[in-house]
């Protein structure tokens, strides 16, 4: 039960934060997952590619209302979505097994440095100029492989890639969040699949775990984020977001020098 209650409050946690300063859920779940795996004594070579399995499986439920709701208010644009998707698959699948084969401190420094990056972004609140057009099918299906790639790797939906790539071909930030929550469903998809199929059969995965997919941490996460995102969402509109995410940069520091030193 103890374990139950902390993924639940874990995805109540992460739910909030994706609401709340417009970030995947992945960059709060797969660090957290890394350590309450580490705390329960699972296989060190499979804590970060459970952990990151598990992020993407639960992406697929919580996208779905993401997209639903920007749907509705008309911020999805099909079209690009419709263009970058095939990329998108073959990358986030490509990116799944690359994951599989790369140890479990490689990744934990992978992903120290993406979140680093992010950490400066929110930080210096750094945001791409507008300059060029969308692409056609082939610049789209290798932007979709390249941001499917590194989705994978680091267990997200690609809202931090994909944004500022649709910004800076001049997509409206409306439109390039909305679009994003759309191309995090085929990402969430193509890599459960992946790290489902990359896991399955290997020897010490926990109990109630398909491959890659811990069972009873997904389902503890996406039933509690599931409600508690729209809060985070409505909560956006009366808190001081810019000052919260500069708050919750520093933490990402915290987070990524925490990751690098479990890592050695």
């Amino acid at each position: 039960m103890s374990l139950i209650f902390l993924y639940l409050a874990l995805g109540a946690l992460a739910g909030v934060l994706a609401g709340l300063l417009g970030i995947g859920g992945g960059l709060v779940i797969v660090p957290m997952l890394t350590f309450a795996f580490t705390g329960q004594g699972f296989a060190h070579d499979h804590i970060l590619h459970l952990a990151l399995g598990t992020s993407l499986a639960s992406i697929l439920f919580t996208s779905l209302s993401s997209v639903r709701s920007h749907h509705q208010r008309g911020g999805v644009a099909w079209p690009v979505v419709l263009k970058i998707t095939p990329g998108i698959l073959v990358g986030t699948f490509v990116g799944a097994w690359v994951a599989s084969q790369l140890s479990t401190n490689f990744l934990k420094g992978f992903f120290a440095v993406f979140l680093f990056y992010v950490g400066t972004q929110m930080l210096l609140g750094i945001k791409p100029k507008p300059n060029r057009e969308i692409p056609g099918a082939p610049g789209m299906f290798g932007a979709g492989g390249v941001i499917g790639i590194f989705s994978s790797l680091v267990g997200i939906g690609g809202g931090t890639l994909s944004v500022p790539f649709l910004v800076w071909h001049n997509t409206a930030m409306r439109n390039a969040i909305g679009t994003s929550a759309a191309i995090g469903f085929p990402i969430a998809v193509a890599g459960t699949m992946g790290y489902l199929l990359n896991g399955w059969g290997m020897s010490d995965l926990p109990p109630y775990s398909l491959g890659y997919i811990q069972g009873t941490a997904l389902a503890g996460i996406v039933s509690a984020s599931v409600c508690t995102a729209p809060l985070g969402a409505k909560l956006a509109h009366t808190l001081p977001v810019d000052k919260l995410k500069r708050i919750f940069a520093l933490l990402l520091y915290v987070v990524a020098v925490r990751m690098i030193w479990s890592a050695f």
